[in-house]
C-alpha cells in the first residue's frame, strides 16, 4: 500500500495527465500506463485512483479498470487533498453544479436520491450541501428534500446579466453616497496581489469566483445602498452556475486581476469617475469574451 504521504501528490498528477491529454468522461485511466508514465510502481497509482473515487473524479469497473467521471474541462483543481475527511469535495461539488445546469437534476431532490446518484454517505453530502446552501443556490426542504435556486442558464440571460452588472456597478460607484472603505479595499487588494502572483494558475474555479465576487461586491457596498447591493449578490447567486460551466481560460487572469488592482489604485487616489468608467468597460469586456462560450 502506498504512503499516505505520495497520494494526494499521485492524485494530482493524474489530475493534470487528464488535462493536459483533454481526455474525456468515460475515458479508461489504464492502471500500467499511468505507473510507467509517472515512474512508479503500480500500487501507488492504484492507491491515488481509490482516493480519486472517493472525489467522484473516476469510477472503477470489476475486471475493467477505472475510468473517468469528469473530464477535462471539468476536472477540479489539482491542488493535493487530505486524506482524513475534511477535504472539499470539489469534484462532486462541480458534479452537482454540472448536473443542474445540463438538467440531469431536477428543481427539487432528496438526499436519498442524490446519495445514491454520487454514492456518497450521507454525512459527505450533508457537507456538500451545506456549502452550496451557504453559497445560496440551494435550498433546504423539510425533511429530507432540497429545493435548487434559479440560475441563468441561456446565452442571453448570461450576457443580459453581465449588461446589469456593468451599469448597476458603475452607478453605484457615482452615487453621493460613495464613501471608501479602505479597509475592505486593503483586503482586496491584498487578495487580487494574490491571484495575480500565481494564484490565477493554482485556486479552484469555486477560489477564483469567491475572490471576484468579493472584489465587485465590496465596490458595491461603498454606495452605502442596500437595494444596489442587493442586486449585485442577487445576479452573482444566479449566474454561479453557469460561470463554474464555462471552461476557465487561465490566461487571461492576470490581466483581469491587473484591471481590478488598476480599479483600487484610481478610486486610493481620488479618480471616482475614472474609475467607475474603467470599471462598466471591465465588466462589459469580460462579458464580451465568456459570453460565447455559453
Amino acid at each position: 500500500m502506498a504512503r499516505k504521504s505520495l497520494t494526494p501528490q499521485i492524485s494530482g498528477s493524474i489530475m493534470e495527465f487528464v488535462k493536459a491529454n483533454n481526455m474525456r468522461e468515460g475515458d479508461h485511466l489504464p492502471l500500467q500506463m499511468l505507473a510507467d508514465t509517472f515512474r512508479v510502481s503500480r500500487a501507488p497509482i492504484m492507491s491515488a485512483l481509490r482516493f480519486l473515487e472517493t472525489q467522484g473524479v473516476v469510477r472503477s469497473e470489476p475486471n475493467r479498470g477505472y475510468f473517468l467521471t469528469v473530464g477535462a474541462r471539468s476536472m477540479p483543481s489539482s491542488q493535493p487533498q487530505r486524506m482524513d475527511g475534511s477535504q472539499d469535495d470539489e469534484a462532486v461539488y462541480f458534479r452537482i453544479a454540472e448536473d443542474r445546469l445540463s438538467g440531469k437534476l431536477g428543481e427539487r431532490v432528496s438526499e436519498n436520491e442524490l446519495m445514491r446518484l454520487y454514492g456518497l454517505p450521507r454525512t459527505r453530502l450533508l457537507r456538500i450541501l451545506r456549502r452550496i446552501s451557504e453559497e445560496g443556490w440551494i435550498e433546504r426542504l423539510p425533511g429530507n428534500g432540497w429545493e435548487f435556486s434559479q440560475a441563468l442558464t441561456s446565452k442571453k440571460s448570461y450576457e443580459d446579466g453581465y449588461a446589469f452588472r456593468a451599469v448597476i456597478e458603475q452607478q453605484a460607484m457615482l452615487l453621493p453616497t460613495f464613501e471608501v472603505d479602505m479597509e475592505g479595499l486593503q483586503r482586496a487588494r491584498k487578495v487580487q496581489t494574490q491571484l495575480l502572483e500565481g494564484g490565477y494558475e493554482t485556486w479552484s474555479r469555486a477560489e477564483i469566483f469567491k475572490a471576484n465576487n468579493e472584489f465587485h461586491e465590496m465596490l458595491v457596498a461603498c454606495s452605502r445602498n442596500e437595494f444596489f447591493l442587493d442586486s449585485i449578490r442577487r445576479i452573482n447567486r444566479l449566474r454561479r452556475l453557469i460561470e463554474y460551466h464555462i471552461t476557465i481560460d487561465r490566461s487571461r487572469l492576470p490581466r483581469q486581476t491587473s484591471e481590478h488592482l488598476h480599479i483600487l489604485d484610481l478610486i486610493e487616489t481620488g479618480r471616482r469617475n475614472e474609475a467607475a468608467a474603467y470599471l462598466y468597460t471591465h465588466i462589459m469586456g469580460a462579458g464580451s469574451i465568456k459570453t460565447p462560450q455559453v
